[in-house]
């Protein structure tokens, strides 16, 4: 039975369940599951797990991702993509590329960001989509999230009423790329939306390492899904390893925590740290980091593998 994560280039068009559900008939196996939502009109790197490795989808989602996003300055929709309906069109000709070019920077950091209606986020139980579909609008509090930056990639229309910018944004957890199209619409003062975008990257895994659903559904047929499982180890290689004496890795199996006389090799941690306990056959356990005294850590699993 495959078990790991598979770096899946979601089709434009399929919701994330969608290709869960592909993924479920592919490998024959209930427990698969995604570690973020990619908007059905977006394309890109999708990581969906399978087996046990469903119990690491949050530490997968707490990475980076990177997106390249076209921005069509000059008109509104009600979901800030092309999918959504038209509420407004202003003409955009007189806007300058250094305007743009400073209104892009401005969001550079922190900042408060109202998630959109059509969005997987859940306000009194339901979904905010399933609300939007009804012809509701609730309010939505703002939620802070971190843009690492942002590049021009590339321009079109420039001088028309509607010119275009592509760009390529890295973002933390929890940021809408829409939501940052609506908003440098309203800093511009002429509106905007994502009228295409593409993940290119969630942490370390690329578009570039991803496979479609039609390789995937050959290698299925072939009996050979298991080429493109990434293993959960490796899967969760960026987390810092911390090594374990052989004494120690018996308790770390059953659970319980680890104190330092059971650390092999000392490595710099604060509260919270999310670290890999490695023993010497391999990964045994995901772990965080809680202080004990002076400066010293223990380690209190949360994934035993």
């Amino acid at each position: 039975m495959c078990e790991g994560v598979i770096n899946v280039l979601k089709p434009p068009g399929m919701t994330s369940h969608d290709v869960v559900d592909c993924l479920r008939r592919l490998s024959g196996q209930k427990r698969v599951g995604h570690t973020g939502t990619l908007d059905p009109a977006a394309a890109g790197v999708l990581l969906v797990c399978l087996g046990r490795a469903t119990r690491i989808a949050g530490f997968l989602a707490e990475e980076n991702k990177v997106y390249r996003a076209e921005l069509t300055l000059g008109i509104t929709t009600d979901t800030g993509d092309a999918t959504g309906q038209v509420l407004e069109v202003v003409s955009a000709a007189g806007m300058t590329w250094e305007k743009v070019a400073a209104a892009l920077q401005s969001f550079v950091g922190d900042y408060m960001q109202v998630p959109p209606m059509v969005s997987a986020l859940r306000v009194g139980g339901r979904r905010l989509y399933e609300l939007a579909r009804a012809g509701r609008t609730v309010p939505r509090p703002p939620r802070r999230v971190r843009i690492h930056r942002i590049e021009a990639v590339h321009t079109a229309g420039w001088g028309g009423n509607h010119p275009r910018v592509l760009v390529e944004v890295e973002c933390g957890k929890g940021t809408y790329v829409r939501s940052l199209a609506v908003d440098l619409g309203a800093r511009l003062g002429c509106g905007a939306h994502v009228s295409f975008l593409l993940r290119t990257a969630v942490g370390r895994f690329t578009v570039a390492g991803s496979h479609t659903l039609e390789e995937l559904a050959g290698l299925a047929a072939r009996g050979r899904l298991e080429r493109a499982v990434i293993p959960i180890d490796r899967a969760l290689s960026h987390l810092p390893a911390i090594a374990l004496r052989p004494g120690a890795v018996a308790a770390v199996r059953h659970g319980r925590r680890l104190y330092p006389p059971g650390v092999a090799r000392t490595m710099s941690v604060t509260e919270g740290t999310v670290v890999r306990l490695v023993g010497p056959e391999g990964l045994i356990a995901v772990a965080r980091a809680e202080k004990l005294d002076g400066d010293r850590y223990g380690f209190q699993p949360v994934f035993v593998l």
